[in-house]
Protein backbone atom coordinates (compact mmCIF):
# COMPACT_ATOMS: atom_id res chain seq x y z
CA UNK A 1 0.00 0.00 0.00
CA UNK A 2 1.33 3.51 -0.67
CA UNK A 3 2.40 5.64 2.18
CA UNK A 4 2.76 8.88 0.56
CA UNK A 5 0.69 10.85 -1.84
CA UNK A 6 3.71 11.06 -4.24
CA UNK A 7 3.77 6.77 -4.09
CA UNK A 8 -0.19 6.88 -4.82
CA UNK A 9 0.29 8.52 -8.15
CA UNK A 10 3.38 6.24 -8.97
CA UNK A 11 1.42 3.17 -8.08
CA UNK A 12 -1.67 4.55 -9.88
CA UNK A 13 0.41 5.60 -13.17
CA UNK A 14 1.25 1.84 -13.56
CA UNK A 15 -2.28 0.86 -13.55
CA UNK A 16 -2.90 3.93 -16.82
CA UNK A 17 0.02 2.72 -18.49
CA UNK A 18 -1.61 0.69 -21.58
CA UNK A 19 -0.60 -2.81 -22.32
CA UNK A 20 1.01 -3.88 -25.46
CA UNK A 21 -1.55 -6.48 -25.88
CA UNK A 22 -4.25 -3.73 -26.03
CA UNK A 23 -2.54 -1.78 -28.55
CA UNK A 24 -1.18 -4.56 -30.47
CA UNK A 25 -5.02 -5.76 -30.99
CA UNK A 26 -6.03 -2.41 -31.83
CA UNK A 27 -3.97 -2.54 -34.45
CA UNK A 28 -4.47 -5.64 -35.77
CA UNK A 29 -7.44 -4.41 -37.56
CA UNK A 30 -5.08 -1.93 -39.37
CA UNK A 31 -4.75 -3.82 -42.38
CA UNK A 32 -8.06 -4.90 -43.33
CA UNK A 33 -9.29 -1.06 -42.88
CA UNK A 34 -6.44 0.32 -45.16
CA UNK A 35 -7.60 -2.74 -48.01
CA UNK A 36 -11.06 -2.29 -47.88
CA UNK A 37 -10.42 1.67 -48.43
CA UNK A 38 -7.73 0.68 -51.08
CA UNK A 39 -9.56 -1.55 -52.98
CA UNK A 40 -13.49 0.58 -52.23
CA UNK A 41 -12.48 4.10 -51.95
CA UNK A 42 -8.71 5.30 -53.13
CA UNK A 43 -4.99 4.93 -52.67
CA UNK A 44 -4.75 5.54 -48.72
CA UNK A 45 -1.68 5.11 -46.40
CA UNK A 46 -2.60 4.64 -42.65
CA UNK A 47 -0.39 6.36 -39.69
CA UNK A 48 -0.76 6.16 -36.12
CA UNK A 49 -1.83 9.56 -34.43
CA UNK A 50 -3.48 10.73 -31.07
CA UNK A 51 -2.52 8.91 -27.72
CA UNK A 52 -1.50 5.70 -28.32
CA UNK A 53 1.29 7.56 -30.98
CA UNK A 54 2.17 10.01 -28.88
CA UNK A 55 2.40 7.72 -25.72
CA UNK A 56 -0.18 9.44 -23.35
CA UNK A 57 -3.10 6.43 -24.02
CA UNK A 58 -4.88 5.61 -20.92
CA UNK A 59 -5.13 2.15 -20.40
CA UNK A 60 -8.86 0.50 -21.38
CA UNK A 61 -9.64 4.15 -22.28
CA UNK A 62 -8.26 5.03 -25.36
CA UNK A 63 -8.18 4.18 -28.91
CA UNK A 64 -6.09 4.24 -31.30
CA UNK A 65 -6.11 7.04 -34.14
CA UNK A 66 -5.26 7.10 -37.79
CA UNK A 67 -4.52 9.84 -40.31
CA UNK A 68 -5.45 8.00 -43.42
CA UNK A 69 -3.81 9.46 -46.43
CA UNK A 70 -5.41 9.89 -49.47
CA UNK A 71 -5.30 11.60 -53.33
CA UNK A 72 -7.53 15.39 -53.06
CA UNK A 73 -9.23 14.17 -55.68
CA UNK A 74 -10.84 11.33 -53.44
CA UNK A 75 -12.55 14.02 -51.55
CA UNK A 76 -15.41 15.74 -51.26
CA UNK A 77 -15.60 19.56 -50.83
CA UNK A 78 -18.04 19.28 -47.65
CA UNK A 79 -15.66 17.16 -45.26
CA UNK A 80 -19.07 15.92 -43.64
CA UNK A 81 -20.03 14.43 -46.77
CA UNK A 82 -16.17 12.45 -47.46
CA UNK A 83 -16.85 11.34 -43.67
CA UNK A 84 -20.45 9.92 -43.96
CA UNK A 85 -18.94 8.34 -47.46
CA UNK A 86 -15.86 6.55 -45.86
CA UNK A 87 -18.24 5.51 -43.16
CA UNK A 88 -20.64 3.75 -45.86
CA UNK A 89 -17.44 2.36 -47.84
CA UNK A 90 -16.47 0.88 -44.61
CA UNK A 91 -19.54 -0.54 -43.45
CA UNK A 92 -20.27 -2.02 -46.80
CA UNK A 93 -17.01 -4.74 -45.94
CA UNK A 94 -17.53 -4.63 -42.07
CA UNK A 95 -21.63 -5.44 -42.08
CA UNK A 96 -21.53 -6.56 -38.40
CA UNK A 97 -19.71 -3.85 -36.98
CA UNK A 98 -20.50 -0.71 -35.26
CA UNK A 99 -19.25 2.47 -37.13
CA UNK A 100 -20.57 5.99 -36.50
CA UNK A 101 -18.99 9.40 -38.07
CA UNK A 102 -17.21 11.34 -35.09
CA UNK A 103 -15.61 14.26 -36.93
CA UNK A 104 -13.11 15.10 -37.82
CA UNK A 105 -13.07 10.88 -38.22
CA UNK A 106 -14.74 7.75 -38.88
CA UNK A 107 -14.84 5.75 -35.51
CA UNK A 108 -15.12 1.62 -36.15
CA UNK A 109 -15.61 -0.20 -32.91
CA UNK A 110 -14.38 -3.89 -33.58
CA UNK A 111 -15.17 -4.78 -29.66
CA UNK A 112 -16.57 -3.37 -26.60
CA UNK A 113 -13.08 -2.06 -25.48
CA UNK A 114 -11.52 1.31 -26.11
CA UNK A 115 -8.80 -0.99 -27.50
CA UNK A 116 -10.72 -2.76 -30.00
CA UNK A 117 -11.91 0.79 -31.82
CA UNK A 118 -9.85 2.71 -34.10
CA UNK A 119 -10.84 5.86 -35.33
CA UNK A 120 -9.92 7.07 -39.25
CA UNK A 121 -9.13 10.38 -39.49
CA UNK A 122 -9.35 11.29 -43.79
CA UNK A 123 -6.29 13.63 -45.02
CA UNK A 124 -4.76 14.83 -47.92
CA UNK A 125 -1.20 16.15 -48.24
CA UNK A 126 -0.89 19.89 -47.59
CA UNK A 127 2.68 21.18 -47.38
CA UNK A 128 5.68 20.85 -45.67
CA UNK A 129 5.95 23.26 -42.92
CA UNK A 130 8.53 24.95 -40.96
CA UNK A 131 8.52 24.34 -36.88
CA UNK A 132 11.39 24.53 -34.52
CA UNK A 133 11.80 20.48 -34.83
CA UNK A 134 12.64 20.98 -38.69
CA UNK A 135 10.16 20.42 -41.58
CA UNK A 136 7.08 18.54 -40.92
CA UNK A 137 4.61 17.24 -43.24
CA UNK A 138 1.08 19.04 -42.97
CA UNK A 139 -2.53 17.50 -43.84
CA UNK A 140 -6.00 18.80 -44.93
CA UNK A 141 -8.51 16.89 -42.36
CA UNK A 142 -12.40 17.95 -41.48
CA UNK A 143 -13.29 20.54 -39.31
CA UNK A 144 -16.41 21.11 -37.19
CA UNK A 145 -17.96 23.21 -39.85
CA UNK A 146 -17.90 21.04 -42.86
CA UNK A 147 -14.43 22.67 -44.49
CA UNK A 148 -11.09 21.39 -43.88
CA UNK A 149 -8.58 22.12 -41.36
CA UNK A 150 -5.07 21.92 -41.57
CA UNK A 151 -3.47 19.87 -38.88
CA UNK A 152 0.74 18.85 -38.21
CA UNK A 153 0.63 15.55 -36.02
CA UNK A 154 3.75 15.01 -36.06
CA UNK A 155 4.67 18.85 -35.08
CA UNK A 156 2.18 18.61 -32.04
CA UNK A 157 4.03 15.27 -31.07
CA UNK A 158 7.52 16.50 -31.27
CA UNK A 159 6.11 19.65 -29.30
CA UNK A 160 5.19 17.73 -26.24
CA UNK A 161 7.89 15.10 -26.32
CA UNK A 162 10.68 18.48 -25.79
CA UNK A 163 8.57 19.41 -23.03
CA UNK A 164 8.19 16.34 -21.59
CA UNK A 165 11.94 15.69 -21.95
CA UNK A 166 12.86 19.10 -20.55
CA UNK A 167 10.74 17.82 -17.22
CA UNK A 168 12.27 14.63 -16.48
CA UNK A 169 9.77 13.16 -18.40
CA UNK A 170 6.84 13.99 -16.50
CA UNK A 171 4.92 15.74 -18.74
CA UNK A 172 3.36 12.54 -20.72
CA UNK A 173 2.52 11.07 -17.20
CA UNK A 174 0.86 14.46 -16.09
CA UNK A 175 -1.15 14.39 -19.40
CA UNK A 176 -2.32 10.54 -18.80
CA UNK A 177 -3.71 11.90 -15.53
CA UNK A 178 -5.85 14.36 -16.45
CA UNK A 179 -6.80 12.24 -19.29
CA UNK A 180 -7.88 9.92 -16.58
CA UNK A 181 -9.70 11.70 -14.95
CA UNK A 182 -11.61 12.73 -18.21
CA UNK A 183 -12.80 9.26 -18.90
CA UNK A 184 -13.25 7.94 -15.51
CA UNK A 185 -15.99 10.79 -14.76
CA UNK A 186 -17.08 10.65 -18.21
CA UNK A 187 -16.48 14.23 -19.16
CA UNK A 188 -16.95 15.08 -22.60
CA UNK A 189 -13.93 17.22 -23.24
CA UNK A 190 -11.51 15.94 -26.42
CA UNK A 191 -8.29 14.27 -25.37
CA UNK A 192 -6.47 16.12 -28.19
CA UNK A 193 -7.57 19.43 -26.27
CA UNK A 194 -6.66 18.58 -22.64
CA UNK A 195 -3.35 17.21 -23.99
CA UNK A 196 -2.02 20.75 -26.00
CA UNK A 197 -3.78 22.61 -23.01
CA UNK A 198 -1.47 20.74 -20.28
CA UNK A 199 1.55 21.08 -22.43
CA UNK A 200 1.26 24.47 -22.48
CA UNK A 201 0.83 24.75 -19.17
CA UNK A 202 4.08 23.23 -18.87
CA UNK A 203 5.65 25.16 -21.00
CA UNK A 204 6.55 28.00 -18.08
CA UNK A 205 7.46 25.05 -15.52
CA UNK A 206 10.64 24.17 -14.42
CA UNK A 207 9.64 20.87 -12.60
CA UNK A 208 5.79 18.89 -11.64
CA UNK A 209 4.50 17.75 -8.82
CA UNK A 210 1.58 15.57 -10.07
CA UNK A 211 -0.67 16.17 -7.04
CA UNK A 212 0.04 20.14 -7.01
CA UNK A 213 0.40 20.73 -11.13
CA UNK A 214 -3.13 18.33 -11.20
CA UNK A 215 -4.52 20.87 -9.10
CA UNK A 216 -3.63 23.91 -10.63
CA UNK A 217 -4.45 22.77 -14.50
CA UNK A 218 -7.81 21.88 -13.09
CA UNK A 219 -7.77 25.65 -11.70
CA UNK A 220 -6.83 27.14 -15.21
CA UNK A 221 -9.97 25.42 -16.73
CA UNK A 222 -12.20 26.19 -14.55
CA UNK A 223 -11.15 29.71 -14.52
CA UNK A 224 -11.37 30.40 -18.46
CA UNK A 225 -14.31 28.39 -17.99
CA UNK A 226 -12.86 25.70 -21.03
CA UNK A 227 -11.86 28.71 -23.44
CA UNK A 228 -11.08 27.58 -26.69
CA UNK A 229 -6.85 26.81 -27.35
CA UNK A 230 -4.82 28.48 -29.37
CA UNK A 231 -2.91 25.49 -31.56
CA UNK A 232 0.37 26.16 -29.98
CA UNK A 233 1.46 25.34 -33.03
CA UNK A 234 -0.47 27.53 -35.27
CA UNK A 235 -1.39 25.17 -37.82
CA UNK A 236 -5.04 24.03 -36.41
CA UNK A 237 -5.75 27.43 -35.62
CA UNK A 238 -7.94 27.30 -32.39
CA UNK A 239 -8.64 24.13 -30.77
CA UNK A 240 -11.72 23.58 -29.26
CA UNK A 241 -12.46 22.13 -26.06
CA UNK A 242 -15.97 20.07 -26.81
CA UNK A 243 -18.19 19.50 -30.34
CA UNK A 244 -21.26 20.77 -28.55
CA UNK A 245 -22.17 23.22 -26.25
CA UNK A 246 -24.31 21.23 -23.93
CA UNK A 247 -21.05 19.19 -23.62
CA UNK A 248 -19.18 22.27 -22.74
CA UNK A 249 -22.17 22.88 -19.94
CA UNK A 250 -21.84 19.15 -18.65
CA UNK A 251 -17.67 19.12 -18.64
CA UNK A 252 -17.99 22.32 -17.15
CA UNK A 253 -20.13 21.17 -14.29
CA UNK A 254 -18.12 18.26 -13.42
CA UNK A 255 -15.13 20.09 -13.86
CA UNK A 256 -16.04 22.25 -10.80
CA UNK A 257 -16.16 19.21 -8.64
CA UNK A 258 -13.02 18.29 -9.81
CA UNK A 259 -11.28 21.25 -8.96
CA UNK A 260 -12.95 20.92 -5.57
CA UNK A 261 -11.87 18.10 -4.92
CA UNK A 262 -8.29 18.41 -5.84
CA UNK A 263 -8.06 21.44 -3.98
CA UNK A 264 -9.24 19.50 -1.01
CA UNK A 265 -6.53 16.70 -1.53
CA UNK A 266 -4.00 19.24 -2.01
CA UNK A 267 -5.13 21.03 1.69
CA UNK A 268 -4.25 18.02 3.70
CA UNK A 269 -1.37 16.78 1.48
CA UNK A 270 1.16 16.98 4.31
CA UNK A 271 -0.87 17.50 7.60
CA UNK A 272 -3.65 14.16 6.75
CA UNK A 273 -2.34 12.52 4.09
CA UNK A 274 -4.98 9.66 4.35
CA UNK A 275 -7.85 12.24 3.78
CA UNK A 276 -5.81 13.30 0.57
CA UNK A 277 -5.95 10.06 -0.75
CA UNK A 278 -9.39 10.06 0.05
CA UNK A 279 -10.14 13.19 -1.75
CA UNK A 280 -7.85 11.69 -5.07
CA UNK A 281 -9.99 8.47 -4.92
CA UNK A 282 -12.96 10.50 -5.02
CA UNK A 283 -11.55 12.66 -7.99
CA UNK A 284 -10.96 9.49 -10.25
CA UNK A 285 -14.27 7.78 -9.25
CA UNK A 286 -12.47 5.48 -6.79
CA UNK A 287 -9.71 4.05 -8.95
CA UNK A 288 -6.93 5.77 -7.30
CA UNK A 289 -4.81 3.74 -4.79
CA UNK A 290 -6.25 3.98 -1.32
CA UNK A 291 -3.41 4.54 1.65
Amino acid sequence: MPKTIAQGFEKFLIKLQPTQNEHLKSISHRSSVSRCLENNWAKTQLFETGSFGNGTGVRHYSDTDYFAICPEEAFYDNSGTTLRAIKETLQATFTQTLIEVRTPSVRISFGVHASEIIEITPACYHQLVETAGGKRRSYFIPDYERGWMISCPSAHNAYVAKQDNRLNGKLKPLIRLIKAWKFYNNIPITSFYLELRVAKYAESRQSLVFDLDLRNILKLLCDNQLAKLQDPMGFSGYVWPCQTEAQKRIALSKLATGYARAFNACQCRIARPELAFEWWQKLYAYEFPSC
